[in-house]
């Protein structure tokens, strides 16, 4: 691949040292990456074999991120922006990238978005397309203006194939910083926490205190304070790193009296100091807690808050939360009140072993080389061939007989109107197939039901309780497992029956059981037709007495890998080798609409259009199939392709 990531840091360095480190990975892993970059030069970012831009730099005074500054100091001008613009594409069209990644855009750098847009419009116009991600931090600072949230999420969903999130949502989910919409929470695809440094053998024995305060001056405070607490308590061990942001007389100033070595500038060998420390004092960047995390050195984070930013002080936390740190909240920083979070620290237990994903570098390497090859497949399309195509056969053969393929398609975890939502319902009106929605009753909202009361061919199934994964560490997940007791299982599942005949009124509920993660306990699946089920849908298995059965066989997304779109010609190969194995079974698509990219959505359109326009295909109506008729214990199934089994008792 060609990898061309775009960058602005106006801070501190902290977005270019990850920008740099995934580029790297791309050239570890082979590939040609290119590295604009729109902020100043910083000195200790690592450019292995990675091509640099350098465009002329931005940074800002304080925290006026909407006042970008020039070279010169002065608040940039539209000249300077032009030529920034102008070479950022410049370098698009010389570089003829595959893949195209912003860094934090479109989720800030607002006062940059003219030449971000540009960027990502331009690549757009390519032919054959790249790929287009954005790319961002395990954290980010929301608005406080929804409008402007909503503007971030039109720009994700008309411009961009897919979000990285550098992160691990077992330690802080994006959701938890930013409110996602259901678009944009189907584009999200965490990496993994991007480890910058290297992993330095632990050390016979830790010592000292070691503090550092960032790249910038954002970390004065800071400084301030760890310096005047060596001078009372020089025994502790003190090493003093301030970035080279910081202008050299603060530094001569800070520095006062203190012994020659304690302090001094950022070393490249930080993390093997680290490693090597009784005890870290920081702020909590997304490097800097990746250098915690990577070392399990105990920490005294004091979070910058400086301009209303949130990111640092949530990072914090959850790291608190998780016995990794001590928070001391930067208005409450004094070198008395860090000399007594050192010492409390000194003595706490030490960190366990947290399992937090640092593989972030590599994975995004390999997500981004599975999206691409979806992209570049779906540029061919799932269209049907000249009759040569394994699954044109399939259909072929079944018509020249004078067999129907019967077609069934269920969707997913639904819980209220979601622009999703309706490209589904849209989707559906166009080929006029029916469909079964899988809702989640604890989770469905009013507007759902207003929403589909102006649908056509849409049915309401039971999807479990609240999607609640109750499965033991280590295990598969599942709500209705058969690791639950009985009688939680029944009340359950007959909750979920209840409220989703309260939530979801009228004849669009049928009452049919769909279990979460498509696994439940055979006891339970015995007992649903006297909680008032008439019909199951998981995945193929054996026929339950008293239920009406047909089940999802075609999941087009890739779950434990990249969770966008599986190969589509082994999709297609997998589907025409079903039909042509199992004839009399039904082929059952399951989607999950808040779940999918856009490789997903034209792969589904495109095969619906496919088998839709095929005589061979027959569309089942989930309300024939489970209406009081289909349940008639004396008469034959009206859909002989589906097992009919009597009800019993």
């Amino acid at each position: 691949m060609r990898v061309l990531i775009a960058v602005t840091h106006l801070l501190g360095a902290g977005h270019l040292t990850r920008a740099a480190a995934l580029a790297r990975a791309f050239v570890e892993a082979g590939h040609d990456a290119m590295l604009v970059s729109g902020g100043f030069p910083a000195p200790m970012v690592r450019l292995d074999g990675v091509r640099l831009v350098q465009l002329p730099p931005l940074r800002v005074a304080g925290t006026a991120f909407a006042t970008p500054l020039g070279p010169d100091g002065e608040p940039a001008d539209a000249a300077l922006l032009n030529s920034r613009r102008a070479l950022m594409i410049e370098t698009l069209a010389s570089f003829r990238p595959d893949t195209v990644i912003t860094e934090l855009f479109p989720f800030g750098r607002r006062a940059l978005a003219a030449e971000f847009l540009a960027l990502v419009e331009a690549a757009r116009a390519l032919r054959p397309r790249p790929l287009v991600l954005a790319s961002v931090r395990d954290i980010l600072v929301a608005s406080s203006k929804p409008e402007r949230i909503a503007e971030a999420h039109d720009r994700v969903a008309a411009l961009y194939d897919a979000v990285l999130v550098h992160g691990d949502p077992a330690l802080v989910p994006l959701d938890a910083s930013w409110p996602l919409d259901g678009r944009t929470r189907a584009m999200i695809r965490y990496t993994g926490y991007v480890d910058e440094g290297s992993r330095p053998a632990p050390a016979a024995a830790r010592a000292g205190v070691l503090v550092a305060a960032g790249s910038g001056p954002a970390g004065l405070l800071l400084l301030r304070a760890a310096a005047e607490s060596a001078r009372r308590r020089p025994d502790l061990g003190w090493q003093i790193l301030a970035g080279h942001g910081v202008p050299e007389s603060d530094l001569r100033a800070i520095g006062h009296a203190l012994p020659e070595g304690v302090l001094g500038r950022a070393r490249p060998d930080y993390r093997s100091l680290l490693a090597a420390a009784a005890l870290s004092v920081s702020q909590c960047g997304y490097n800097t807690a990746t250098d915690l995390l990577a070392t399990g050195t105990p920490a005294v984070l004091v979070p910058f808050e400086a301009g209303d930013e949130t990111e640092q002080r949530l990072r914090a936390e959850r790291l608190a939360a998780h016995g990794l740190a001590e928070v001391l909240p930067e208005a409450d920083l004094t070198a008395d009140t860090l000399l007594r979070a050192v010492e409390a620290r000194s003595v706490a237990p030490a960190p366990d072993a947290h399992g937090f994903d640092l593989g972030g570098a590599r994975r995004s390497v390999e997500i981004t080389a599975a999206l691409l090859a979806n992209l570049q497949r779906m540029s061919r399309g799932p269209a049907a061939g000249t009759g040569s195509d394994p699954l044109d056969r399939a259909l072929n053969e079944a018509a020249s007989r004078g067999r129907q393929v019967q077609f069934f398609w269920r969707d997913d975890d639904a819980v209220t109107a979601t622009p999703a939502l309706d490209r589904l319902l849209a989707l559906a009106a166009a080929h006029a197939a029916p469909l079964l929605l899988a809702a989640i009753p604890a989770g469905i909202e009013p507007a759902l039901g207003r929403r589909l009361a102006a649908a056509q061919n849409v049915s309401v199934a039971v999807h479990g309780l609240a999607h609640r994964n109750h499965a033991p560490s280590g295990e598969k997940p599942a709500e209705f497992g058969a690791h639950r007791p009985h009688a939680e299982l029944l009340a359950d599942a007959a909750y979920g029956l209840r409220l989703a005949r309260e939530r979801v009124p009228g004849p669009v509920l049928l009452p049919v059981f769909v279990p979460p993660w498509n696994r439940l306990a055979p006891t339970l699946a015995a007992a649903l037709p006297d909680l008032g089920y008439r019909g199951l849908s998981a995945v193929p298995e054996a026929p339950v007495p008293g239920l009406r059965r047909i089940d999802a066989t075609l999941d087009p997304i890739d779950w434990r890998g990249s969770r966008s779109l599986r190969d589509p010609e082994a999709l297609l190969r997998d589907l025409a080798a079903d039909i042509a194995r199992e004839p009399s079974r039904p082929v059952g698509l399951l989607t999950h609409h808040l779940a999918h990219d856009p490789a997903i959505w034209d792969f589904v359109e495109a095969l619906l259009a496919r088998l839709f326009k095929h005589p061979a295909i027959r569309a089942l109506d989930p309300r024939e199939l489970f209406d009081d008729a289909a349940m008639d214990t004396n008469g034959p199934s009206p859909h002989s392709s589906v097992p009919q089994i009597a009800r019993t008792g």
